[in-house]
């Protein structure tokens, strides 16, 4: 039963960060509302990320939701049927919403056309904010919300908006999705990895090579749908399940050779249900394949333990301990930016999760 919100609360606002969150076993496919069909498990980045402020005012009539989005200081039409769905799925959850008119001012730290997908960060964002203003209301009402109720209902609010969204309210190593190892695991948000990180993957490093910086030819909500009759589906659900068993086991021990293994094979498997759903895609270009062989080849020579994954596009994100930096940029500077559209790359690290700034 949903609690009751005062209201007299008459305007303010809110400003968080969130992350981006680059996925090490994959989440393909799901099922109604936003349920995954296989468990993940991601690393929370750090630089890459959107900030959004969400100013509120208490208007006269609380038939419709009344919101003015903004992305980097300019109207923004085209993202507001998102917003507008994502209010109307997550009513139900937070019964006060048509109670105010909402400005959301929305802004990235990385280009918003660089084929880094902003949805998780920005759903994450919006999500926190809607739960600050909640626990501003239960204040108000006499009750104190706790911080693991505030972020596991933002993470579930979140999934509403983006699927892994989830993955980006908390860090620095985030499992959303029923499996059985990992307590306190759920399909409705994510939870931070139960168990003590290796130190091989304190500030773990990830470079992100933008290959290609123009809008997928096939988005990831119908990439996703293409699973639901897929030849290969049960099978890979079944892998996704393995592979967190394996890599919770590589978290815990720190052993980086079935680490790269594990991240590699997810990265190519996610792109093989691509290439063999009906009807098939490929959303690798040249230059992906020619940096992923550029890496083995590296890698062989130098025994340095520097990996790569890939999410649903051409981008592809290198990933390395902080120990071997030094050597990993060298490498990437002089062999990779070259593959990539006007040279153009991202320097990451694992982060904590998101930030409230004001």
């Amino acid at each position: 039963m949903t609690k009751p919100f005062s209201t007299v609360i008459e305007n303010g606002s809110f400003q968080w960060s969130a992350p981006s969150n680059i996925a090490l076993v994959k989440y393909w496919g799901k099922k109604e509302n936003q349920v995954p069909a296989n468990p993940s498990v991601s690393f929370t980045l750090n630089n890459c990320k959107t900030i959004t402020k969400l100013a509120f005012a208490k208007k006269e009539s609380n038939s419709n939701f009344s919101f003015d989005l903004l992305f980097e200081g300019q109207p923004k039409e085209d993202f507001k049927p998102k917003i507008q769905k994502f209010l109307e799925r997550i009513e139900i959850y937070c019964p006060y919403l048509k109670d105010y008119h909402f400005t959301i001012d929305t802004e990235n730290t990385f280009p918003h056309s660089s084929g880094i997908a902003s949805s998780a960060s920005g759903m994450a964002a919006l999500a926190m904010n809607i739960m600050s203003l909640e626990k501003a209301l239960s204040r108000n009402f006499g009750t104190e919300m706790t911080d693991d109720f505030f972020n596991q209902k933002a993470s579930f609010l979140a999934r509403l908006g983006s699927g892994s969204a989830c993955r980006s309210v908390k860090g620095s190593v985030v499992v959303w999705g029923n499996h059985a190892e990992i307590n306190g695991s759920s399909d409705l948000f994510g939870v931070e990895f139960p168990s003590k990180i290796h130190d091989n993957f304190k500030n773990y490093r990830d470079t992100i090579l933008l290959v290609d910086k123009g809008e997928k030819q096939v988005s990831s909500t119908v990439g996703h749908d293409l699973m639901h009759n897929h030849p290969f589906a049960e099978q890979r659900f079944a892998q996704a399940h393995e592979n967190l068993s394996a890599i919770k086991k590589v978290l815990e021990d720190g052993d980086l050779t079935e680490f790269i293994k594990i991240v590699e094979s997810e990265a190519l498997t996610l792109h093989a249900m691509m290439m063999t759903s009906i009807p098939y895609f490929i959303l690798m270009k040249p230059n992906t394949l020619e940096i992923i062989n550029k890496i083995w080849k590296f890698r062989n020579e130098t025994n340095i333990p520097i990996c790569f994954t890939l999410d649903a596009g051409a981008n592809v994100h290198i990933l390395y301990p902080e120990n071997v930096r030094v050597q990993a940029m060298q490498f990437i500077t002089t062999e990779l930016v070259g593959y990539c559209q006007n040279g153009n790359y991202i320097c990451d690290a694992i982060g904590t999760g998101a930030i409230k700034n004001i």
